[in-house]
């Protein structure tokens, strides 16, 4: 199955840096214009150089935040601030952190996997991608030709013997520290001839599943036929026919999914009038919630439900209802056309049987954004509908990773905002060349 191999990885100079809490960053998917700058001014060898430049009303197809950002790679090589390990390595990369008071572990390893299509069944997606996040990328994968930051992927191992495995390299890992928000993370090349062999053995008989990386997974595809397109012809083990990625059980317990709320907005009273007990009923038991309700209360609420069946909560300025999918509700949805496991995502009824069947919102209405807002915080939920900022909200549990991987393996596609997990893989730890 996957092919999973080591790397000479490109790291920060120790001695040169110093402290890597001032060079890193998260992924560029999730820096705002606002952080991009701070991240600027923290350091001149801060990595948002190269994973995210800043755009200049001068630019030309020959000076251009791409092209900046395979300058400023080249000189940080040339000038030590940067470093190739001299052997293949495999990475113990591991995150601590805390989140609603609990404190967890995640534990990964970094490594490059062979790119297979989709049609293969090695790796497998559960969400579309969108062209604008892939054009961005393939621009900055031609200029520096390197994989400046890790996908988030998952394997099956129930007796959980790689975890644990990796986790005895944490203790005394080369790399310590805490970054700004105050998680901890551990890196930790892993050279040992006989664990490779270990590794690679372990991951040839499992499939992957991306959790978060969808867009940069498809751009190194893309990538990889222009170069085989250019060259002609290009050897099996060449650099160019793999991905980084962060490798990580299913079962860690510190492989958190958060989340995401929806908020309604530009409604038609006509649309609005339909979120009514009796219109609800057609396809939810519906259990009408005291509006005085605190959001932690409600997420206390929805979470025991959704252990039983598909739920959400929703919010008007005059109502809030806790649903559960009824009988008529399952008849619904297994009209959807789509797999057994994504009928039962709460999302996907969410969308289905409210935003679809009742609110008459359509597919492109989600993907342009026309009536919906996202937000990860139930509280900042319930105040845009106190506030009238937003017209009604819907409250949603978390998505279980099982459930990921059921829709994975069904190949069927969640919808869009399915799916956070947190914390984001950091940037800038290790870098993997494609020559």
């Amino acid at each position: 199955m996957a092919d999973v191999q080591p790397l000479r990885g490109i790291r920060y100079a120790n001695e040169t840096i110093g402290d890597l809490a001032q060079v890193v960053t998260p992924p560029y998917d999730v820096i705002t214009r606002e952080a991009q700058a701070t991240y600027y001014a923290r350091n001149p060898y801060n990595f948002i150089r190269l994973e995210l430049g800043q755009e200049s009303a001068k630019d030309t197809t020959l000076n251009n935040r791409y092209t900046r950002a395979a300058t400023t790679f080249a000189e940080w090589r040339k000038n030590g601030v940067l470093r190739q390990d001299i052997t293949p390595d495999f990475y113990l990369y591991q995150q601590l952190f805390t989140h609603n008071n609990r404190t967890y572990t995640r534990t990964s390893l970094l490594a490059r996997v062979r790119l297979e299509p989709w049609s293969a069944k090695v790796v497998l997606p559960h969400e579309y991608t969108m062209t604008k996040p892939k054009d961005d990328r393939l621009q900055l994968l031609r200029a520096c030709a390197t994989n400046f930051s890790p996908l988030m992927s998952m394997y099956e191992d129930p007796q959980g013997r790689m975890r644990r495995l990796l986790s005895t390299y944490a203790a005394d890992a080369e790399v310590q520290f805490t970054d700004e928000v105050n998680e901890g993370h551990r890196l930790q090349p892993i050279t040992d001839p006989a664990q490779v062999v270990l590794f690679q053995d372990f991951f040839a008989e499992r499939q992957l599943y991306i959790a978060d990386g969808h867009h940069r997974y498809e751009t190194a595809l893309n990538y990889r036929e222009e170069i085989r397109e250019l060259r002609r012809h290009i050897n099996d083990d060449d650099a160019v026919n793999f991905v980084l990625m962060a490798l990580i059980d299913v079962d860690d317990p510190g492989l958190l999914v958060l989340p995401t709320h929806r908020l309604l907005f530009g409604l038609s009273s006509e649309a609005l009038g339909s979120l009514n007990s009796q219109q609800l009923a057609q396809y939810f038991t519906v259990q009408q919630l005291d509006t005085t309700m605190k959001s932690d209360a409600m997420l206390a609420v929805l979470a025991s439900s959704g252990e039983k069946q598909p739920s959400l909560v929703v919010v008007t300025r005059d109502q809030n209802w806790l649903l559960l999918l009824n009988e008529s509700g399952r008849r619904r949805m297994m009209e959807s056309g789509h797999s057994a496991a994504w009928n039962e995502l709460d999302v996907a009824v969410a969308h289905t049987l409210v935003l679809e069947a009742l609110l008459g919102i359509r597919a492109e209405d989600v993907t342009s954004g026309t009536y919906i807002r996202y937000t990860r915080d139930a509280e900042q939920a319930l105040e845009a509908v106190r506030s009238g900022d937003a017209q009604a909200t819907l409250l949603l549990n978390a998505t279980r990773v099982r459930q990921i991987c059921e829709v994975a393996q069904a190949d069927d596609r969640m919808p869009q905002k399915s799916t956070y997990f947190y914390p984001k893989l950091m940037s800038g730890l290790v870098m993997n060349p494609l020559w």
